[in-house]
């Protein structure tokens, strides 16, 4: 049956419905149990499940129609969200967002030359390759922070590690560097920055 000639069903349905659900599911791992843990930004979560949703669903729309030029303008729009932001995105975070978008596109647009032992497996090996760069080869990220600091004769080169001692004793953080910005004799303030490892 149709109604102004689009069918009220079509077999594609349970299609889409199972490879939504492989999609969330390895997204759900990817987000959830790889990102999250390591990174605790509850903020990308949600835009993370959200982009990768839509993209999913925009993808399995566009593979409908058996239009090339369609196509790659679809797939351009989605990876051109990217720069859609008005913050800057941290690396990583930039990262996760590409590895969520291009699982979702994979899940979405693969046909019948691709087996499902194989879209699962290229799902397995991302999850794993994430686990292992996370958990054994990842580096220790440097954070920085600024800060107003009050005792302007510790600024001095020759009062470092007194400078340096004094803000890891106010701050509870182990310190790797402490950089000097701009300088306020009048009120006797100074602009620093500290730099120190990440804690997960």
């Amino acid at each position: 049956m149709e109604f102004l000639d689009i069918p009220f069903f079509d077999d594609d349905f349970f299609k889409m419905i199972f490879r939504f659900f492989i999609n969330f599911t390895f997204l759900t791992l990817i987000i959830r149990f790889v990102y999250y843990p390591y990174t605790k930004r509850k903020d990308y979560v949600f835009t993370y499940y959200l982009i990768s949703v839509i993209v999913f669903f925009l993808c399995f729309t566009l593979k409908k129609y058996e239009l090339d030029i369609g196509m790659a303008l679809g797939l351009f729009a989605i990876f051109g969200i990217i720069r859609y932001r008005t913050d800057a995105i941290p690396i990583k975070e930039m990262t996760y967002l590409f590895v969520v978008i291009g699982v979702s596109v994979i899940n979405a647009l693969a046909n019948r030359k691709m087996s499902y032992a194989e879209i699962i497996g290229a799902n397995v090996l991302i999850i794993g390759v994430l686990l292992i760069i996370e958990r054994y080869w990842a580096l220790k990220q440097e954070d920085s922070k600024a800060v107003i600091y009050e005792n302007i004769e510790n600024i001095k080169p020759e009062n470092y590690a007194v400078l340096k001692a004094d803000l890891e004793n106010r701050t509870g953080l182990a310190i790797n560097k402490v950089t000097i910005g701009n300088v306020d004799f009048l009120k006797d303030t100074a602009e620093v920055t500290i730099f120190y490892f990440r804690v997960n």
